[in-house]
């Protein structure tokens, strides 16, 4: 489907957007990218899901990525006798692995691990941040503490732990059944949550064994200062900026949100901004001035990708989400400000023949009047070399692999089109300006430039850039063949 913007739309499904008729029309007003969130919903309800979103695939012949999300490691406190309890500023408070009900005093951490790593002075903040908790003795068993933030403190509520990296195990038992269920069930990405080191990534590769690209979510103050071992073993990455804002000074998360985007952008793997983007909009029509700055900020920065969690999955108004969303992309992208903030970021890496061809072709694209860069990809490595150097001519991707037009659907300004088996590099050029054509991007007396990989069908072997006629007669008059 031909989108009128480069930046790409993820929007999770969920109560409020699980049937065929709400997923198509998502779609159809501007979602590239499905989330599916393993913390809610039976496997029952994912499999539905991604059957539907198959079917919308197949019926409008446009290549749909799907995404789930693994619920990550859960740390909780137990419960209270009274169900929930006041913390006064400077009260003592108790954790410990006592599973007795809980009081004003103390509660339960049914996690020795934590005790395992704390250490006197450090930070433990319950219910997103609300209450805060100073550790100043703590053992294998229990951790005194005083009272920094009061407020109250009920059954189940989270807890995190900004300033040590815990000893936990990368995925949980639940993780690691989700995986394999959503792996063997054929969703495109895969998302972590709480990674702290790479290691956690690795091991999800190996328990996923090629059936999913990777995604690391940074959501934690360990995953920010090892960045950037996670990227180099991530194929993309989501700066998911709830628990990152909680575990985190909040003013310190938008210089983090723009250093981990271009970093992303560097190494040419998409990167997706995250979390309360347009809040507001679960409960209204409308989002807020201040919401829609945030989403403009994230597409000024270059971001491949933005997303919507409640607003699409629980709220009142997902397709007027998506709307806000598209639009103000839209804007965003016509503004003479932001091809000058895009064009001053540009990074030259060159370090490989794929990558001076993808910067040649750009180049050849924005001196001459080109009107498109198909490039044929096997991996789609060479289609997010290409978006990496953001040409203002669109990027058509050409793929014979379902799964990599796929998994595209999530890397900035690429319009996916599935073509056969190439043999001859003369009928990939012909496929290609027929694709241009038919996208509405050329006309036959237009030029487009076309790179590929000889032999072909073979990942990293790109080594031909041609400028090529869109006029069919002039492509078999001219290329050899």
């Amino acid at each position: 489907m031909k989108r009128s913007r480069r930046v790409k739309i993820v929007a999770t499904l969920g109560p409020a957007s699980s049937t065929y008729e709400m997923i198509r029309q998502l779609h159809e007003t501007g979602a590239d990218v499905f989330r599916l969130n393993m913390s809610h919903g039976s496997h029952a309800d994912i499999a539905e899901r991604h059957a539907i979103i198959r079917q919308v695939e197949k019926d409008l012949d446009s290549p749909i990525a799907i995404l789930a999300d693994l619920q990550g490691p859960k740390l909780r406190v137990g419960e209270f006798a009274n169900g929930s309890e006041e913390l006064e500023w400077g009260a003592s408070f108790r954790l410990d692995l006592d599973t007795t009900p809980g009081t004003q005093e103390r509660v339960c951490l049914p996690h020795p691990e934590i005790f395992a790593a704390l250490e006197p002075g450090a930070t433990l903040l319950i219910n997103d941040g609300k209450l805060r908790l100073r550790v100043e003795e703590c053992a294998e068993d229990h951790a005194n503490c005083t009272v920094v933030a009061g407020g109250t403190i009920s059954n189940r509520k989270g807890v995190n732990v900004p300033d040590v990296v815990l000893p936990l195990a990368a995925l949980s038992e639940k993780d690691r059944k989700d995986l394999e269920f959503v792996a063997e069930l054929g969703v495109d990405w895969l998302a972590l949550s709480f990674v702290q080191r790479a290691a956690d990534v690795e091991e999800a590769r190996k328990l996923c064994g090629g059936r999913a690209a990777i995604l690391s979510k940074i959501e934690k103050p360990a995953a920010v200062k090892a960045f950037d071992e996670i990227l180099a073993v991530s194929d993309g990455i989501m700066v998911a900026r709830g628990d990152l804002g909680v575990e985190l000074p909040v003013q310190n998360v938008p210089p983090i949100q723009k250093r981990l985007v271009r970093k992303c952008r560097a190494a040419a793997k998409p990167v997706i901004v995250a979390t309360q983007m347009l809040e507001s909009m679960i409960e209204s029509p409308m989002p807020t001035r201040a919401e829609v700055s945030d989403v403009a900020t994230a597409i000024y920065e270059g971001t491949d990708a933005i997303m919507l969690s409640a607003e699409s999955a629980a709220g009142k108004y997902p397709i007027e989400a998506v709307a806000t969303m598209d639009n103000v992309a839209r804007e965003v992208e016509s503004d003479q400000t932001y091809i000058e903030v895009i064009e001053a970021s540009r990074m030259a890496k060159r370090e490989s023949v794929a990558d001076g061809i993808v910067a040649a072709a750009r180049q050849i694209a924005e001196a001459t009047d080109i009107k498109a860069i198909c490039c044929f990809t096997s991996s789609g490595v060479t289609a997010s070399l290409v978006a990496r150097e953001r040409p203002w001519v669109p990027i058509i991707a050409m793929t014979s692999l379902r799964g990599t037009a796929r998994r595209l659907s999530l890397t900035w300004g690429t319009q996916c089109v599935m073509t056969g088996e190439l043999e001859r590099f003369k009928q990939a050029v012909v496929n290609a300006a027929r694709a241009a054509r038919a996208l509405g991007y050329a006309e036959e007396h237009d030029q487009i430039v076309v790179t590929a990989g000889v032999p072909f069908n073979t990942a990293g072997t790109t080594n031909i850039l041609r400028v090529a006629p869109c006029d069919e007669r002039l492509i078999y008059r001219t290329d050899p063949g």
